[in-house]
């Protein structure tokens, strides 16, 4: 759901986000200038006396000694460190607050410096480690402002120093639970725009195999009806010239039905808003007489029997009837021996339609065995089992071979057959 402007929190300002840019981009420099502005804080807190009067605190009674300005001043340029090397500037912040806490006076208030090298700590670890981090520094700073400081162990200052290394760690454990959230939603987004690329590039693929598919089936069996009419007119051109014309009259027929096939399915592949782009292949359970017919003209006898009721198939279904018989009817051609005969049965059976093409003939190389090599088979059963069903293709009993399809009606319903052998 789009968010709402209302809902959006508002853009930083131009300038002040490309200021934020720069010191993203210069990490050292942001960290440089932070140590400058805590080393102005520490000198600054360094003058002011907060018994100064009865009124409240005062500036300028009191000065740094050389050696706090110098403790100050390594305290601030350990903190240009603080992202590569977080529990060492800690460690050693925190000792040099220590050792100042220890002091009879205390015009240096180093522990700021130990504040900030917290907050990065907490910043950057787990939250675990952040709590016992935390605890260990804030009593350890605590302890000693209260047991060694001139000043009562209730006093504001050492308070103040308890309150401030608790806040520096909550601060940067907050800091640390939001940029993890706003990873895991950028990760998230980009996991799942990744996602959507593989799926389009996914359905892309299939569409493409189903199309080549198509393809194949078109090509492979009008190619082997012309090769064998031009095989057949070649042979009785010179004593038998009215069989030849006949025979390249078969070849002109199939080369047409070849393109115009090629048409309808290439067709698929172009603008959905041209209107001249047909949806879908024209071939179907329609049209199968003239399948029939012309692997009849190109001599091979092929019987059919149809117990459908006339029935009007799903399209996808129809398609595929369609090319299992082409494509079984066109091995038979190719792979049986030019004496097979073959036969092709479509019954319907419950919501499912049994497409069935036998042939009894042997292949010249020896008995009958599954064509291999090619895809046709392979086209087939990726075809059927896309919609759902079972292709069986294995030799005969006695000779010859058979392919049967197992289709659902209905979409979504699986085909009642057995397992494929």
């Amino acid at each position: 759901m789009t968010r709402t402007g209302e809902d959006t929190p508002p853009a930083p300002p131009p300038g002040l986000a490309r200021l934020c840019d720069r010191f993203r981009d210069h990490p050292l420099a942001f960290d440089t200038l932070l140590a400058f502005g805590v080393l102005v804080a520490m000198i600054a807190a360094s003058f002011t006396d907060p018994h100064g009067s009865p009124t409240g605190p005062t500036f300028g009674d009191r000065a740094p000694t050389l050696p706090g300005v110098a403790m100050m001043t390594v305290a601030a340029v350990a903190l240009v460190f603080r992202r590569r090397r977080p529990f060492a500037v800690l460690v050693f912040t925190g000792g040099l607050a220590f050792v100042e806490l220890l002091g009879e006076t205390r015009p240096a208030p180093v522990s700021i410096s130990a504040v900030v090298a917290l907050y990065t700590v907490a910043s950057r670890t787990d939250r675990p480690t952040t709590w016992r981090v935390g605890l260990v520094t804030m009593t350890v700073l605590a302890v000693a402002a209260m047991a060694f400081g001139p000043t009562p162990w209730y006093a504001q200052e050492n308070l103040g120093v308890f309150a401030w290394t608790g806040m520096a760690a909550a601060g940067g454990d907050a800091v640390r639970s939001r940029r993890a959230f706003v990873d895991a939603i950028r990760e998230r987004a980009e996991r799942a725009e990744r996602t959507r690329e593989e799926e389009a590039r996914r359905r892309v693929a299939e569409e493409r195999l189903r199309i080549a598919r198509d393809l194949h089936d078109v090509v492979a069996h009008h190619i082997a009806l012309v090769n064998v009419q031009a095989g057949v007119a070649a042979h009785v051109m010179d004593k038998r010239p009215d069989q030849a014309k006949e025979a390249l009259a078969h070849v002109r027929e199939a080369s047409r039905s070849a393109l115009d096939e090629l048409r309808a399915t290439v067709g698929l592949l172009r603008q959905s808003g041209d209107p001249a782009a047909p949806t879908e292949p024209v071939s179907g359970l329609a049209v199968l007489d003239g399948l029939l017919d012309s692997f009849r003209k190109a001599g091979l006898p092929v019987s059919l029997a149809r117990a459908d009721g006339g029935r009007q198939l799903p399209s996808a279904v129809d398609l595929a009837a369609y090319r299992i018989v082409q494509e079984a009817l066109t091995n038979v051609r190719k792979h049986a021996g030019p004496d097979a005969s073959a036969e092709v049965s479509i019954v319907l059976v419950g919501r499912t339609v049994e497409i069935t093409v036998l042939d009894d003939g042997t292949p010249p190389d020896g008995p009958a065995t599954e064509p291999s090599g090619g895809h046709g088979l392979l086209g087939m059963r990726e075809r059927v089992t896309a919609l759902g069903g079972t292709l069986t293709a294995a030799p005969r009993y006695g000779g010859g071979f058979r392919v049967q399809a197992i289709l659902p009606v209905c979409p979504g319903t699986p085909g009642e057959a057995g397992e494929e052998r």
